[in-house]
């Protein structure tokens, strides 16, 4: 699509980010990307461990800010003010909130994945019957890609 994207993780993530087609990744342990004079058009965040205020400054003039997922007081604070920041501006801060999939965006994203261009990363699959240790593997934070729970037969 066109798109230059710089992914940002823990360090032991970041040669996954690379394969998956990032152009620059950054250490967030190391290094704070909204810190980094850098700006961009949309920045998706998947955790919200940093205040929309920060997100704010590492947008470009016409920027859009997403929460995808993140901590309570995170996505209060993006309720709150998103609005207000968004409206005094032409950067755009929001949260995604739960909608209905249109058929059309499904066959976009299904027509993806079958040619290939978009490629699920999973880490792990576990049965059933150990999802308590899937969940504590998540929760520690050693997962690399997505971790499936399997229905036995």
């Amino acid at each position: 699509f066109g798109a230059e994207v710089t992914g940002v993780d823990h360090s032991m993530k970041l040669d996954l980010l690379r394969s998956i087609g990032a152009d620059h990744v950054m250490d967030y342990t190391k290094e704070d990307f909204t810190k980094s004079g850098r700006q961009y058009d949309l920045i998706l965040d998947m955790v919200a461990r940093r205040s929309i205020f920060d997100y704010q400054r590492a947008l470009s003039p016409d920027g859009i800010f997403v929460y995808v997922g993140g901590s309570t007081a995170a996505i209060f604070q993006a309720l709150l003010l998103g609005p207000l920041i968004s409206r005094n501006g032409s950067k755009k801060m929001g949260i995604v909130m739960g909608k209905p999939n249109k058929k059309e965006d499904l066959a976009f994203l299904q027509d993806l994945f079958e040619s290939g261009k978009v490629l699920p990363v999973i880490d792990r699959s576990y049965p059933l019957s150990a999802t308590a240790e899937a969940l504590q593997y998540v929760e520690q934070g050693h997962a690399c890609g997505k971790v499936i729970i399997t229905m036995e037969s």
